[in-house]
């Protein structure tokens, strides 16, 4: 194909990201019949039922028309929620988006991004893609050094530092006293992303990462509607940060990016105060069955405040295969430099058990 002639090097390198497959694909492919897919971070209660309702009330949102481009209505709930300005929120598909919307503002290639090894691999993946260079900083027990990615972020060209607090795929947090510590090192000319998809599965609370809005004008937090709302499928997050810096993540935002089901959805289940607790109580007591049996298997673990958790597992690919001929699927995290570890989403405790059940004890 000639077009590959035209193509950045750093975009041929790349390999797509690699989605959760549906239950129907994995069954598809390796012709068993998957019970339990604990591989995709999704809520085990399901939607949020006020989401559910929005949705059945298309007259709300009216399909046939283009969504509130600004999405007017969702960003003020969003503010309502956390007390917050609507200018200080932008809306995108998924919180993805946000971090899409992040690299193609800062990125170019000469310049340079740091995020932590072991961390989300869409930041890679946007880095990457606009022929940027990469500052990987190596994890600190399976978690993000910040003190030494402060100290990247010092380099000459770095434009972006990206931190998940909880971290995907590990589940390691970071308390709300070093995050703030960590933001006040960074230059000021240096686009801090607080990627907090999971923050509401912190049991003690997210910690105060609102109040540094005012304090940072560099500073963006990402949040999603994918996880403890359980919105998955329609793709909808939000972004946090001043005003200024909102204006210009505008300049480079697709039009339309919120979809208004979405957005409908979205504004409804933010208010389902009920939802996110029983899915919160959910997570809590599925994150002990899990601990519990892992443990009884002989299977070191690494502490989350998501709602997964990762394990040892000696041959990663080979358990993960073993798992799927008996019909459960959970992720392996090869690309994250995690080679002999899984990750298992926390289900319900009828799928915790299946999960359980299905590994073989460890000798």
């Amino acid at each position: 194909m000639a077009v590959d002639r035209h193509v950045p090097p750093s975009v041929l390198k790349l390999q797509p990201y690699q989605a959760g497959k549906t239950v129907e694909q994995i069954g598809r492919e390796i012709g068993v019949e998957v019970t339990v897919k604990l591989s995709s971070n999704e809520n085990p209660l399901g939607s949020s039922p006020a989401a559910l309702r929005a949705l059945a009330a298309p007259q709300d949102y009216a399909p046939h028309l283009y969504p509130d481009a600004a999405a007017v209505a969702l960003r003020a709930a969003i503010a309502k929620k956390l007390n917050l300005e609507p200018e200080q929120v932008i809306c995108g598909n998924g919180s993805n988006d946000i971090l899409e919307m992040a690299a193609t503002l800062t990125l170019r290639p000469g310049s340079k991004a740091v995020y932590a090894q072991h961390s989300f691999v869409v930041y890679r993946l946007a880095t990457f893609a606009r022929g940027a260079e990469a500052i990987e900083v190596p994890a600190a027990n399976f978690g993000h050094d910040l003190d030494a990615m402060a100290e990247a972020c010092q380099q000459d060209g770095v434009r972006i530092v990206y931190v998940a607090n909880p971290n995907n795929p590990t589940g390691s947090w970071h308390e709300p006293e070093a995050v703030a510590a960590f933001v006040a090192k960074i230059p000021e000319d240096v686009l801090v992303v607080l990627d907090e998809a999971y923050h509401e599965y912190v049991e003690d609370g997210p910690g105060p990462t609102l109040a540094l809005l005012a304090k940072h004008p560099n500073l963006l937090i990402s949040r999603t509607f994918s996880k403890i709302h359980g919105l998955a499928g329609l793709r909808i997050g939000y972004g946090l940060a001043q005003p200024g810096l909102l204006a210009l993540l505008n300049r480079v935002r697709q039009p339309f990016n919120a979809n208004s089901a979405a957005q409908a959805a979205a504004a409804a289940a933010l208010a389902d105060d009920d939802f996110i607790a029983r899915s919160k109580d959910a997570n809590r007591a599925g994150m002990t069955q899990l601990q519990e049996g892992l443990a009884a298997k002989g299977y070191p673990t690494i502490p989350s405040c998501g709602n997964f958790i990762c394990f040892a597992s000696g041959d990663g690919a080979a358990m993960f295969m073993t798992l799927l001929r008996g019909g459960v699927v959970i992720r392996n995290i090869d690309e994250y430099g995690l080679a002999n570890w899984l990750r298992a989403t926390v289900g319900t405790e009828e799928n915790n058990a299946q999960l359980l059940a299905a590994l073989p004890a460890r000798t």
